[in-house]
C-alpha cells in the first residue's frame, strides 16, 4: 500500500513574511497650548531566515508580532512622527539591523489628516483661543499612504494617496471613439469629468548616502501639481488627463521617478427632462456609481524603469 503521508514530489517553501498589521497609533505633539496630531495605521511585514518555523515550528528566529506592535508605539514616543515616510524608515531600519534573521522589512502606513477647528472669537468665553488650538475635525479629502521597504542596503519608498474625489464640471469631451454594433454611447462635447484618485509615486532616494527628501513638503507639492494638472487640462479623455497629472509631477518634482494612477471614471449622465416639458441644458445629471470605466497607467521619467505594481489594491 502506498505511503500517502509523504508527498509524491519534493515540496519547498516559497516567499513568506509575517508581522503585525494595522497598528493604529495617534501621536499628540504639545507645543505649549498648541497641539499637533499624527494619526497613522501602520502595518509591519518581516522576512528572512524563516524556513524552520514553517517546517518544524521552531520559533528561534521569530520576533513576536506583539513585539513589532510594541515597537510601533515605543518609536512614536522615542522618535516622534515627523512624517509617515520618516517613521516608516525608522521602523524598517530597526527591524533589519537589530534582528539577524530578518533580512527585509516592509512598512505600510496610512495617514489620516486632521485640521484645526477655528474658534469663533479669540475672547469667547465658551471656546477661547487656547482651547481651539487643540480642537480638530477629521479631513475628508483623502487618505495619505506610504510603503517603506528596506533590505539592509537599499531603500524603496513609494508614497501616494487614495479616495481623493475630484470633478471638472466642463472642459471635458469624449468623441471620435471606435464604434461597433454594440455601441450606444452618444458622443459628448461638454461633459462632467469626475474621478476618485488612487495614486502612487516612487522616490529615487534609495540609499543613506543620498540626501533624503523633505517628505512633508514633497507630499503637499505632489498633490498641488496633481490637482492643478487636473483642473487645467482641457480633457478629450480621462487617459489624457491622467498623463498630464503624472507628467506634471515628474516635471516639477526631481525626487520622483515614477507615478502610477488608477482612476475610475465617475460617470455623470444628463437626465432626459423632455417628458416633463423641460430642457436640460447641461444642468441636471444622474451620478452613476457602477459600472464605471477604470483608467490606469504609469508615467515615468525618461530612462527609468517601472517598479510600482500594476495592481494598486495591495500597495
Amino acid at each position: 500500500m502506498a505511503d500517502i503521508s509523504r508527498p509524491a514530489r519534493p515540496v519547498i517553501l516559497g516567499q513568506n513574511q509575517y508581522g503585525k498589521a494595522e497598528n493604529r497609533v495617534v501621536k499628540i505633539t504639545r507645543d505649549g497650548a498648541t497641539h499637533h496630531i499624527k494619526d497613522l495605521n501602520v502595518s509591519v511585514a518581516l522576512s528572512g531566515d524563516m524556513d524552520e518555523v514553517h517546517y518544524s515550528g521552531s520559533n528561534a528566529n521569530v520576533l513576536p508580532t506583539d513585539t513589532t506592535k510594541n515597537t510601533v508605539y515605543a518609536f512614536a514616543k522615542e522618535y516622534g512622527i515627523e512624517s509617515a515616510e520618516q517613521f516608516g524608515i525608522h521602523l524598517a531600519r530597526h527591524f533589519v539591523t537589530s534582528q539577524e534573521p530578518i533580512h527585509r522589512a516592509r512598512i505600510r502606513i496610512e495617514e489620516y489628516a486632521w485640521e484645526r477647528i477655528e474658534a469663533s472669537e479669540a475672547n469667547s468665553r465658551s471656546i477661547g483661543a487656547d482651547e481651539a488650538k487643540h480642537s480638530f475635525v477629521r479631513k475628508g479629502q483623502e487618505t495619505r499612504l506610504t510603503q517603506i521597504t528596506y533590505d539592509g542596503e537599499t531603500w524603496e519608498v513609494v508614497s501616494g494617496l487614495k479616495d481623493l474625489v475630484v470633478m471638472n464640471s466642463t472642459n471635458s469631451e469624449f468623441w471620435g471613439y471606435a464604434k461597433d454594433k454594440y455601441t450606444t454611447l452618444k458622443e459628448a462635447y461638454d461633459r462632467i469629468l469626475a474621478t476618485e484618485v488612487s495614486g502612487r509615486w516612487r522616490f529615487n532616494w534609495t540609499d543613506d548616502e543620498q540626501r533624503m527628501p523633505d517628505w512633508e513638503k514633497s507630499y503637499e507639492q505632489v498633490k498641488k501639481h496633481m490637482l492643478q494638472a487636473f483642473a487645467e487640462t482641457y480633457s478629450l479623455s480621462l487617459q489624457q488627463t491622467l498623463y498630464h497629472m503624472g507628467a506634471r509631477i515628474i516635471s516639477h518634482r526631481s525626487e520622483i521617478d515614477e507615478v502610477r494612477f488608477s482612476l475610475p471614471n465617475k460617470h455623470h449622465f444628463l437626465v432626459d427632462l423632455e417628458p416633463f416639458g423641460l430642457k436640460n441644458d447641461h444642468e441636471v445629471y444622474f451620478a452613476a456609481d457602477r459600472p464605471y470605466g477604470l483608467i490606469e497607467a504609469t508615467v515615468l521619467r525618461d530612462g527609468c524603469e517601472a517598479k510600482i505594481p500594476e495592481d494598486l489594491t495591495n500597495l
